[in-house]
Formats: structure tokens, C-alpha cells, sequence
């Protein structure tokens, strides 16, 4: 299955999933995305050469964007960042044409709860590719045979939160801050994230997240 990213043929048909049986070989979760603009892009684990496009995303990430001091400022920051979420976490990017336009990752990659964290550069919020993010990293965490995902939101970002109600977190404490939200990944929670590009929805039309 082909799943680089690229302009479509003008009818939207190339990125419809519906014309694809899948394959054995395909993820929990197909990396074909189309946003809820019809653009199309493809989220996918994180590769090595993805180091220089991840880290300008970065170091173009708008200020007034950043939540709870993350990401950091500066690029030894980032860099020292990005090395310990590579190094130690499993990580997923959106990548639309040549550019990484989103980055998901969970930290440790093999703990029984690991913390997820998601970012979209501000050029592309509202497009779905957070939530879309999100229900990558639930089926990958949920095949790997992890417990849950807990994350921390800013109390304030009720959008956010709204969103990961949606993806079947639950809030499990409050302080003055932040909000601690858990999702256990039971198989309840992998059907409705597994899916194959035969499943019937279109991978584009689903979250209202970044």
C-alpha cells in the first residue's frame, strides 16, 4: 500500500480509502488522512531522517501556542527536548507534502501508563490532525498491550479537554493548573481505533481536535 503523501487528482479518489482491501502488513491504524479541508497527508511512526523537519517545526512553533512550557524555546532546548521523546518514547508525525506539520508521542514507550503529549504547528490547527494523532498513538499503545494513557492539559484549554472526552479519556484529578486525564485501553477502546482502510469511514471527516 502506498502512503506517501501527495497532491491528489482533483475528485478526492486518491485519498479514499475505500478503494483499498488493506493488507496484512498495514497498521493498526491506516496512515491515509484526509482533513476536513480534503487535503491529504499521511501520519506515520517517526523516523530518523525526520530529525531536521521535526525540529524546525519546532523552532517555528508560535510562542503564545505553547502550553505548560512545552515545547521549549531555543534550539539547544528543543534539540535536548526532541532527543529524550525520541530516545524514550514512541513517537508519530503528520506529514503533509515535504513538511511535519504534527507530532505525538508517548513517554516511556514500554511503560504500563505512559504520558502522551501531542503538538500541531499553528499553520495547520483545525484540520483534525490532532484528534487524528490521538487515535494513532490509542492503537499503537492499545496493540502494544499497554494499561493506559494518562495525559496533563491546562486547565483553561477546554477545547482540548472537550477533545479527549471525545477520544474516551476521563478526568482523574484537578489541581489549579492542569487537569490529569487517563484512558484504559481495554479492547473497547481498540475496535474503535484499529481500523483498515476497508472499515467505511473516511479517515479525514472524524476529529474537530488541532
Amino acid at each position: 500500500m502506498d502512503v506517501t503523501a501527495g497532491e491528489g487528482d482533483g475528485d478526492g479518489t486518491f485519498w479514499d480509502p475505500s478503494d483499498c482491501t488493506g493488507t496484512p502488513y498495514c497498521p493498526p491504524r491506516c496512515p491515509r488522512f484526509v482533513d476536513k479541508f480534503g487535503e491529504g497527508l499521511v501520519i506515520r511512526p517517526y523516523e530518523e531522517h525526520d530529525w531536521d523537519a521535526l525540529n524546525e517545526m519546532y523552532r517555528d512553533y508560535a510562542r503564545e501556542h505553547r502550553s505548560m512550557g512545552l515545547p521549549p524555546v531555543g534550539d539547544v532546548y528543543i534539540a535536548d527536548w526532541l532527543t529524550g521523546l525520541v530516545d524514550h518514547g514512541r513517537n508519530f508525525v503528520a506529514v503533509d507534502g515535504d513538511r511535519i506539520v504534527g507530532h505525538i508521542t508517548y513517554v516511556p514507550r514500554e511503560g504500563p501508563e505512559p504520558e502522551l503529549a501531542v503538538f500541531v504547528h499553528q499553520d495547520s490547527h483545525n484540520r483534525g490532525i490532532g484528534t487524528e494523532l490521538c487515535r494513532h498513538v490509542i492503537a499503537d499503545a492499545a496493540t502494544a498491550g499497554l494499561d493506559a494513557l494518562i495525559l496533563h492539559v491546562a486547565k483553561e484549554n477546554r477545547r482540548a479537554i472537550h477533545v479527549y472526552l471525545g477520544l474516551g479519556f476521563e478526568v482523574v484529578a484537578s489541581e489549579s493548573t492542569d487537569t490529569k486525564m487517563r484512558l484504559d485501553l481495554d479492547q473497547s477502546v481498540l475496535a474503535k481505533t484499529r481500523t483498515t482502510p476497508d472499515a467505511g469511514e473516511r479517515p479525514g471527516v472524524r476529529g474537530v481536535g488541532q
